[in-house]
């Protein structure tokens, strides 16, 4: 297996480019996907306020005993704690028994309460007093990104949107791309399938590669140069997920796999969500 990708984000730090995402884990199972994944070689943990498990991540990251540096870790402000930024984070750092963050995402941008903007100040505010290293959001849209460099100044340096083969958001993705803003996807796997994994294309290419059709579309998310945390709290699937560095897709089998694009959306729409 050769190294994982890291890549660089717009504030100059760094970023495992493969990640471990919890989402709907237990404290328990958490925990125990945690301890698997970084033995496996993972080394970002993407978390959420909203997951109700950032105590069993912080129990696995801790029993780990791998120097801080080498961890990327990731945890959300909730819908419900835009108006009190510092006290979630601080509450996010005690449950992850962490001096600070390597990310901090604004979860969604909740257009009916308005306070999106001003949450965001606040964790400039911060990132500037050194408890996060980089900042963003999740589920932004190109209007929310715009409002927020409008009236701060400052960019996100990540936008963590629902990417799959059916939902490519393309026109999204490239002007996150255009303002320096690395793209993360979230669901890249499509919630565990909705067809995906029986899409003639993504057969033919675990055929020809010997990999899982959920290796070739975690492969397709790489080598499309976004960031992406599939999760699971399955032992054997969570080393299936990062066995992917030992084969790439041409750029005519990522083609044939952009044809797959329905925007088909699983989640939330984030115009509406949260409101």
């Amino acid at each position: 297996m050769t190294n994982p990708t890291i890549i660089k984000l717009a504030d100059g730090n760094l970023m495992p480019q493969l990640g471990l995402g919890v989402w709907k884990a237990s404290n328990e199972e958490a925990a125990a996907a945690v301890h698997k994944a970084l033995e496996v070689g993972y080394r970002s943990i993407d978390t959420a306020t909203a997951y109700k498990n950032e105590e069993g991540v912080g129990r696995a990251l801790k029993s780990a005993g791998l120097p801080r540096e080498e961890l990327f870790v990731t945890t959300k402000l909730w819908n419900d704690d835009q108006k009190r930024p510092r006290e979630a984070l601080l509450e996010s750092l005690e449950k992850l028994q962490l001096d600070y963050l390597d990310l901090y995402l604004m979860h969604w941008p909740v257009p009916a309460g308005d306070r999106y903007v001003e949450a965001w100040q606040g964790m400039i505010d911060l990132q500037q007093a050194g408890l996060i290293k980089s900042i963003g959001v999740c589920n932004f849209q190109i209007d929310h990104l715009q409002r927020l460099a409008d009236e701060t100044g400052v960019m996100p340096t990540i936008n963590q949107i629902e990417l799959h083969p059916l939902m490519q958001q393309r026109q999204l993705h490239a002007w996150n791309a255009t303002h320096k803003i690395q793209t993360e996807s979230w669901s890249p796997l499509a919630q565990g399938g909705e067809g995906v994994f029986d899409q003639k294309i993504i057969r033919q290419l675990a055929d020809k590669y010997g990999k899982s059709p959920a290796q070739v579309v975690i492969r397709w998310h790489l080598d499309c140069g976004l960031v992406t945390i599939p999760k699971s709290v399955t032992p054997s699937r969570i080393e299936e997920n990062f066995n992917v560095w030992d084969f790439r897709l041409d750029k005519e089998e990522l083609g044939e796999i952009a044809k797959l694009d329905r925007g088909m959306r699983l989640g939330p729409d984030p115009d509406r969500f949260g409101g």
